[in-house]
């Protein structure tokens, strides 16, 4: 597969829209009534996404192959109840199509936004993984992340237990 990596532009919201609600329902759909997933499916909205590409506090990067997104990270400022005394960012979703995993996209979006992270000045990014994600975990338990809290992600009425994982950005060196 020949990938590519870009900052997300305006155009991509909906392409972006689509790509997060079938690998969000791919990889958790199963974990869920169906009127709980809905609920967070019908936040998951066009103007949601333009809002996001639109303020200059948030970053996404798109890997693409084939003129069609397989992937996506995206940088936010942190808004996950953990308290810090530096600066910090968060890693606010990192997802990829089922036919992208294994292939080092999630490597070179990782890296993306950790350059990303150390340039704006944080010195810690934070993220929330579901605690039976494990695959994900030990990706990043591979990047430095630690655990740090726990976090109650909602999916409708449903709440997730995640965690809160952290990684110490030193300047210069993601």
């Amino acid at each position: 597969m020949n990938v590519t990596y870009r900052d997300a532009v305006d155009c991509d919201a909906a392409a972006l829209k689509d790509l997060f609600a079938e690998t969000f329902v791919e990889t958790f759909g199963h974990l869920y009534r169906p009127a709980d997933l809905q609920a967070f499916l019908d936040g998951n909205t066009l103007a949601r996404w333009q809002e996001n590409l639109a303020n200059p506090d948030v970053s996404i990067c798109v890997a693409e192959s084939d003129h069609q997104l397989v992937g996506f990270i995206e940088l936010a400022p942190k808004g996950l109840p953990h308290d810090t005394d530096v600066p910090a960012l968060e890693l606010r979703r990192l997802y990829l199509r089922s036919s992208a995993r294994g292939l080092g996209i999630a490597d070179a979006l990782m890296r993306w936004i950790l350059d990303k992270a150390s340039s704006r000045g944080a010195q810690e990014l934070v993220l929330s993984v579901f605690i039976d994600n494990h695959r994900a975990r030990r990706f990043y338990e591979r990047y430095g992340f630690d655990i740090v809290g726990k976090y109650d992600f909602m999916v409708g009425s449903h709440a997730d237990e995640d965690l809160i994982l952290r990684h110490v950005i030193m300047q210069g060196h993601a």
